[in-house]
């Protein structure tokens, strides 16, 4: 790889960082650009180097998160724990299942998800304790440790996104605190997916290291901005970034 590549790659995986930190959807930026610097890496070795770099920052930002505000740990906690498992399945599937497939669904989810957020301006932007009952957080744990964690394992980009939405609908966290919780989260599908990339010998480590140095400092310097500037920035963050993943998909759509 020449250094004008590596370089690009790596700023690239800085601001991957910050934007996981904020609201998720870091892998729209990280895993084109290492496809694009590293042109003859199959594919599932990227995913597995983005998943070592990805690990990284998530836990940098969830590790902030957890110092500056407090997280719903009986939510975060066992949906973490079932990631782990579920996004390893997926990362074990991620050959199998073609693009095809499940693209359209995705693309489908993401509008939708704009156009609720777009249409309820004040979600996540004050916190609904009300929500917050005993079957909505049993839903939020199912959601985010089973479906958002096998989707992070077969494909990843926009999980944080995703279980940030989850946590603001299902159990009424604002926006600062359902990222909080998705750094969690996105940590242990980010660990399930890692070992079972590694263990199938598609991690590139030294790239991946390297990435992952750039990461922590995007996602430590996200994950301050996120708690100083509050739901109302995370919200913007996340429209943006939804808004981009859909012209990303729909791109991809159109010209397979």
């Amino acid at each position: 790889m020449d250094p004008l590549s590596l370089t690009t790659l790596l700023a690239a995986a800085a601001m991957a960082g910050w934007v996981d930190a904020v609201v998720g959807g870091g892998g729209l930026l990280l895993l084109p650009a290492l496809l694009v610097a590293a042109p003859g890496v199959p594919v599932a070795t990227a995913l597995g180097t983005n998943k070592l770099a990805a690990i990284a920052g998530t836990s940098t930002a969830a590790v902030a998160y957890a110092r500056r505000t407090k997280i719903d740990w009986a939510v975060a906690g066992p949906a973490a724990g079932l990631a782990v498992v579920t996004a390893g399945l997926g990362a074990a599937l991620a050959g199998v299942v073609p693009a095809s497939a499940y693209r359209p669904v995705v693309l489908g989810v993401l509008v939708a998800v704009a156009v609720f957020v777009v249409a309820r301006p004040r979600l996540g932007v004050v916190a609904q304790p009300q929500r917050r009952t005993r079957g909505r957080v049993v839903a939020a744990v199912a959601v985010a440790g089973l479906v958002v964690a096998g989707y992070d394992g077969l494909i990843g980009p926009g999980t944080g996104t995703f279980l940030v939405v989850a946590f603001t609908v299902l159990v009424g966290a604002d926006f600062v605190h359902g990222s909080a919780m998705a750094k969690v989260v996105n940590a242990g599908t980010n660990l399930g997916a890692l070992v079972v990339f590694a263990a199938t010998g598609h991690v590139w480590w030294l790239l991946g290291l390297a990435m992952a140095v750039c990461n922590v400092v995007g996602a430590a310097l996200g994950a301050r901005m996120a708690l100083r500037r509050g739901a109302g920035f995370v919200r913007v963050v996340l429209l943006a970034v939804v808004v981009v993943l859909v012209a990303k998909l729909g791109y991809d759509q159109w010209v397979a």
